[in-house]
Formats: C-alpha cells, sequence, structure tokens
C-alpha cells in the first residue's frame, strides 16, 4: 500500500491530534502529538469512559446525545493527562455492519505501449477503479439490506497493488507497457452514520480531520508495507462488532464486520446469573483476566458455549467471501476487549469450521498488542491493553495524512473526490 509516490510539497503540520475510537461499550481518546519530521506520532494522553447502554447499537450510534458526553468526558480526561486544554484536530473511527472495504482491480490495455505511463491516464485508470468499486458495494448494501436508495461515500482508500505486463511495480508513473493492472481497496459507510459522527464531533468543538473504517485502521496499524509474503487475517472483537480484515500478498484484500461481539456475552451472563448488566460486565472481564476460581470459571465457559459457536459462525461466514477466491492466510492476529474472553480462542482453534474454508493448515492464532502498532510511541506508559490497538491504529493514519506519498495522496485523493455518489 502507498506506492504513488508524493505529488504534493510540504508537510501538513497538524500539532495536537485526538483518536477517538466511538466502541459500543467504550469510548477511547488517545491525544497524540504528531511529529512529522520523524514520521512518528507521540502519545501524551489516553482516555477511556464507559458507555450507557443505549448510546450504541451495534457498533452505530443510536443516542447521539449520549455520545457526546461520553466523547467530551474521555477526551477531557486524556487532555488532563497530556496537560493541555485544546486540541483542533480529531480522527474518528467507524464500524458496523454496514461499513464495506473490499478490493477491486481493473485491467488496462493501452493502445500504445512504447509512451510512458503519464499522470492524466493514470488518474483515468483510477477513477475507473474507483468508480467500479462504488458500484459494487452499493449493490451489495442493496442486496444485504433490500433497499436500492441507501447513501454511500468513500472513507478510506489505498492502492493494494500495480502491476504492468505481469510485473508489480511501486509507482507506474514513467513505465512503458501494454497490460496495466490496478487493484484499489476502498471504504464505504452510510452517509446516515457519518452524519452522526460529523454532528459528534462538531459539538465538542474539534476539526474533523478523517473518519476512518476501524479494520482498516487495524490492519494499517501493522508494518507489513512493501512485504509481499505479509499474509494474515485480523479480527478486532469490540462490544458490539467483530470487525475482520483480510491481508493477502501485502496488500489489504477487504473488510467484513458484523453485529456479535463483546456486549452479547455479558447479556447471557446477565441472564443466567439473574443479575443487571453493570455487574455481569464485571464478573464477564475478571473471567477474562483470569480472576475468578476454577469451578466459577467452568461454569460461565458453559454458559458462554452456543454463544462462541455463533460468534465462530459468524466468522466462517464472514471469511468465506475471501476463501472463493484463494487460500486463507494462516495467521490470525486479533485484538478488542472482547477477544480477552478464552472461549473466543478456543473456538478459533477448534478444527470443525477450518474444513469448510480454504485453509491449507491450522491457523496460528496471537494477540496484536500496542507494542506492535508502527510509528506510535506511548509516553504515557497507560497504553497496555489489546483493546488500545484500535485507537492507536486510528492514531497511525494520522501520519499518512502528515506524509502525503502514503494512501490518500495525489492522483488517488483526486479520483476519490471525483465519484459520483447518486
Amino acid at each position: 500500500m502507498g506506492l504513488i509516490s508524493k505529488i504534493f510539497s510540504g508537510k501538513k503540520r497538524l500539532g495536537l491530534v485526538v483518536a477517538l475510537d466511538i466502541g459500543t461499550e467504550v469510548i477511547k481518546a488517545i491525544v497524540l502529538k504528531v511529529d512529522g519530521d520523524n514520521n512518528r506520532g507521540i502519545v501524551i494522553g489516553s482516555g477511556k469512559v464507559r458507555q450507557r447502554i443505549g448510546n450504541m447499537q451495534s457498533g452505530a450510534v443510536s443516542d447521539i446525545s449520549g455520545v457526546i458526553e461520553t466523547a467530551r468526558a474521555a477526551i477531557d480526561m486524556a487532555k488532563k493527562k497530556a496537560g493541555v486544554k485544546h486540541i483542533k484536530h480529531a480522527i474518528v473511527g467507524i464500524a458496523g455492519e454496514l461499513v464495506k472495504g473490499t478490493t477491486t482491480t481493473v485491467h488496462y490495455e493501452r493502445a500504445k505501449s512504447d509512451i510512458e505511463i503519464g499522470l492524466p491516464e493514470l488518474k483515468n485508470i483510477i477513477q475507473k477503479v474507483q468508480q467500479k468499486a462504488y458500484e459494487r458495494i452499493q449493490n451489495q448494501i442493496s442486496w444485504e439490506t433490500g433497499q436500492s436508495n441507501i447513501d454511500i461515500k468513500l472513507i478510506n482508500a489505498a492502492i493494494s497493488d500495480v502491476r504492468i505486463d505481469g510485473y508489480r511495480i511501486n509507482n507506474p508513473l514513467g513505465f512503458q507497457g501494454h497490460n496495466v493492472s490496478i487493484s484499489v481497496f476502498n471504504a464505504y459507510a452510510p452517509t446516515i452514520h457519518l452524519g452522526a459522527i460529523e454532528t459528534i464531533v462538531n459539538e465538542l468543538g474539534i476539526g474533523l480531520v478523517s473518519i476512518a473504517a476501524e479494520p482498516y485502521a487495524v490492519a494499517r496499524s501493522v508494518d507489513f508495507e512493501g512485504d509481499l509474503n505479509f499474509n494474515a487475517i485480523f479480527i478486532d472483537v469490540g462490544g458490539g462488532t467483530t470487525d475482520i480484515a483480510v491481508v493477502r500478498n501485502g496488500g489489504l484484500e477487504g473488510t467484513k464486520m458484523f453485529a456479535l461481539g463483546g456486549r452479547a456475552f455479558t447479556k447471557r451472563l446477565a441472564q443466567e446469573l439473574r443479575i443487571d448488566f453493570e455487574r455481569a460486565e464485571n464478573i464477564k472481564i475478571r473471567y477474562s483476566m483470569g480472576r475468578l476460581n476454577e469451578a466459577d470459571s467452568r461454569k460461565i465457559e458453559k454458559f458462554f458455549e452456543d454463544d462462541c459457536r455463533i460468534w465462530l459462525s459468524g466468522v466462517e461466514l464472514a471469511l468465506s467471501e475471501f476463501s472463493q477466491s484463494d487460500l486463507l492466510p494462516t495467521k490470525i492476529l486479533m485484538c478488542g476487549g472482547g477477544s480477552g474472553l478464552p472461549g473466543i480462542k478456543k473456538a478459533l482453534s477448534s478444527q470443525g469450521w477450518l474444513g469448510k474454508l480454504a485453509f491449507v493448515d491450522s491457523p496460528k492464532i496471537s494477540f496484536l498488542r500496542p507494542s506492535d502498532v508502527v510509528s506510535i510511541v506511548d509516553k504515557t506508559g497507560t497504553l497496555n491493553s489489546t483493546q488500545d490497538v484500535t485507537p492507536m491504529g486510528l492514531a497511525s493514519l494520522i501520519l499518512d495524512l502528515v506524509n502525503e506519498e502514503k494512501v490518500l495522496a495525489g492522483i488517488l485523493k483526486r479520483a476519490m473526490g471525483k465519484v459520483e455518489y447518486k
């Protein structure tokens, strides 16, 4: 990814930025000092505040005023720890079943193969890719919802592969050749979701720099750029959704989300033990951390068996589309607060579901840590959980805005603006 060379000169000076992860269960805020000269971000403050039950539903905002109140508390906590009073810019993550990410490829035959590829020609090719991707995702959402009038907009884009006459290259400008193939990953979200995010940030009095699909941010947070041998499945288990991203041959192939996360397990526990949600959440967290006695742990594991099977079915369904085109990666990288549930890893390690998908071998499961996020330095020492990976991934995307040679630069950025949203 990030295959187009820098077109605009100079660097953007964003100063302090807040990365805001609006989760179903918890809102997480990170105050980031952008060091553009050294291409890194320095975390100087962080805050986490639990959401009220009705604020979010399956990763989408359902009570704007409630989310504003919780987000303000999380940001104020982060600012206090950072020792700052004002923050001008924010990047915000978005999730939900209707947030779609897919890679689209366009094959283009050049009439004059001996002429070097120039900027106008390349812009034209990429614009064709973007239009094709928009129509593809619009049709997918219409099919899933049964509605043909859902407005969507592009939120993230990354060039994942460029080939000329079969040879993979970084930058096609100046090359000659007959057959050009360009693959672009695009993430789209419904405008109703984007509008809610924009309203929240406006009410917080912060300028919105970018909205990012959270599985895109998680996948981008790991340094695999240029590594054609990197293959992995990223699974982020949040409170209301599970987000999945598939990377093959060093390129982000697509993302999937489904509405099942840690909150479902909490509800199950509250129902089985006949206790309120808050107490059930506390017990679930202690169970995940191994702080319950053996008898209670076995009892809770039994409660969660059916939910784990349902969750695994969601993962299987999400991966089935990727399984149709090629073998699935055997490296599974997990993060998110819900990933700590013992039954989740146990379900993924079971053999029954693997035969239904194109795995060449049993997957190796490991957990992403904040230290795995590239170019982000935590000076606070407070980011040490798998649930901190997503907001740190959002923070790392800020560096793409500072360094214009990255994903949203140059001709790709211009082509994005020319796609017609009907």
